[in-house]
Parts: structure tokens; sequence; C-alpha cells
């Protein structure tokens, strides 16, 4: 149980920043092309939100600072707990669990390198810094769960077909960086990889049903009644072929995620727009009153015409 809630944490946080860094990339590309005068599109690694918040602009880089911090502590703790499935002689799980506790804590390290980027430092940070380290951590990552993937392929474990498609989506993560470091300019591939971000939270979910809620389990699959707890290995298919069936449908249920990201990122786009279209052509309608008050001698001029007007009807009658 307690392995479902932190897989549903996790899986809640990612999407969240995932979508929350959608919406920004997405209103600073709008306000670029609204903006001709002003440069360029140029990504960020990190949107603050508004100036008018004052000190809490920062809210969303700290939210992520904690998260990151907590995830490592507990993966750390995850580390100390007795094995309760041995591979040959090593306690497979201790070392996976240590590994991404440090992985963990280098993501933490980097978001804290992004509160001390806008302080005068004396050598500050390359403007590709940022991105090109997100991207070693993210293949890091990738080549991390592809290990202990390949780990478990003996076992007929569900645990490796959900690693396997993890990593996919980790080494997207990391292509997309190393070419936003590359050029930071790419509006498309900002919001691709904001958009990897909630595809590995989607996924996240997707993994905790699949090992830890018998109703999504497939068939022919089950956990080990040994295991109470939910490590590598414990969510184990008895046939060769109910295993490939296992993986079908993490596949099927994958192109399922990656569908709904797109409707949703179409949708963040589209309201976007039409917002932005909106205020746009309600500004340029507006004409102001003019505030001009005539001259002294332009309202005698206009007294004197008055006058003669009225004379000239005089003298007609």
């Amino acid at each position: 149980m307690g392995a479902l809630v932190w897989h549903l944490l996790w899986s809640s946080g990612l999407v969240i920043l995932g979508v929350y860094n959608m919406v920004s990339a997405t209103v600073q590309y709008l306000r670029s092309q609204r903006d001709k005068a002003s440069s360029a599109y140029t990504a960020k690694p990190y949107h603050p939100l508004p100036s008018n918040w004052g000190l809490k602009k920062h809210l969303p880089l700290y939210l992520t600072m904690t998260g990151l911090l907590i995830s490592s502590a507990h993966q750390l703790y995850l580390s100390t707990l007795p094995d309760p499935l041995i591979r040959g002689g090593t306690p497979v799980h201790r070392l996976t669990s240590l590994h991404s506790s440090a992985l963990l804590f280098l993501f933490f390290l980097l978001s804290l390198s992004l509160t001390l980027n806008p302080l005068p430092l004396p050598v500050p940070f390359p403007p590709n810094f940022f991105f090109g380290s997100a991207s070693a951590l993210f293949f890091l990552q990738s080549s991390a769960s592809l290990q202990t993937s390949a780990s478990l392929q003996t076992s007929a474990s569900l645990q490796a077909a959900c690693l396997s498609i993890s990593s996919r989506i980790s080494s997207l993560s990391s292509l997309l960086s190393f070419i936003l470091a590359c050029n930071p300019t790419l509006f498309i591939i900002d919001l691709a990889l904001a958009a990897s971000l909630s595809l590995q939270g989607l996924w996240t979910l997707q993994t905790a049903l699949s090992l830890y809620v018998d109703a999504f389990i497939p068939l022919g699959c089950h956990r080990l009644l040994d295991v109470t707890t939910g490590v590598d290995g414990s969510t184990t298919c008895d046939l060769q072929d109910s295993a490939f069936r296992a993986a079908a449908i993490l596949d099927l249920a994958f192109l399922f995620h990656v569908m709904l990201l797109i409707l949703i990122l179409a949708l963040i786009y589209a309201l976007l727009a039409t917002s932005s279209s909106s205020s746009s052509s309600s500004s340029s309608s507006y004409h102001p009153l003019s505030t001009t008050i005539p001259s002294a001698s332009s309202a005698h001029a206009h007294d004197h015409d008055h006058v003669q007007m009225k004379t000239l009807a005089g003298t007609q009658a």
C-alpha cells in the first residue's frame, strides 16, 4: 500500500510540473509572437510565477526541490530495508534504491543551482548549462532503468516491461534537453520536453496500477504472496505467453497515455492562443478620446463664423 501511495504522489507531481511548464512555455511563445519588437523566443529551464506574486513567484521551484529531496531520502531509506527477493547473492532493490537516491539528489542540486542563477556570481552559469546537465541526468536515469529492466527479464517480471518504457521516456527527455542546450530557440522542442515530464508522470501512475492494484494486473500475472511490499520482481507472470500479453497491454496503455497527452497539449495551446488573440484584438480596437482643448484663437474664429451666418440669414430675409 505504501508503494502505491508513493507512486501516486510522484506521478501527480510530475504531471503538474509538466503541465505548468507547458502552459508557461506557451504563454511565453505567444507573447513573443505578439510583441514583434521583443527578442525571439528562448527556452527557459524554469518559469517563475508573475512578478506580482512577490516572494511567492519562486514557489514552483521550491516545491520541486522539496519533492526531490524527500524522494531522495525515501529511496535512501528503502535501501536499508531487507530484500525479500534475493537474486544470486545481491539484494537488487538495495542497489537500485541507492542509484535512484543519488540521481534524485543530483536533480535536487540542479534545481538548487537555478535559485543561484539570478544572483551576481563571480562566475555565472553558461546559458546551456542547465539543459546540458538535465540531458546528462535524464540519460543516467534512462540507463539505470534499462539495467534494472534487463536484470528482471529472466523472471518474467511485469516490472521489467514497465521500466523498459520508462527508460524510453527518460531517453526522449535527455535528447530533447540536449537539443535545447544546442539551440534554445525551438519552441516545439521546449514544449515536447515539458510534455515528456507529464508523460513520465502518467506512466508512473500506470506502473503503480499495473503492479499494485489487482484489478489492473494483466491476466496471467500476479503478485507474490510471500512479498508484502512491492519491490522489483514481486509482480510476475506465470507463463511466457502471459508475459508477452502483458507487455502488449502495457504498450497499448502507453499509446493511450501519449494520445491523451497530445490532446491535453492541443487543448492548452488552443485555449491560450484564443485568449491571447482576443485580448490583443480588444486592445487594438480601443481608441482613446481626444483630450486636446481648443485654443482661444480657434474658439474666437468659431464665434466669428457663427455671427457671419446670422447676419447673412437676416439679409436674405
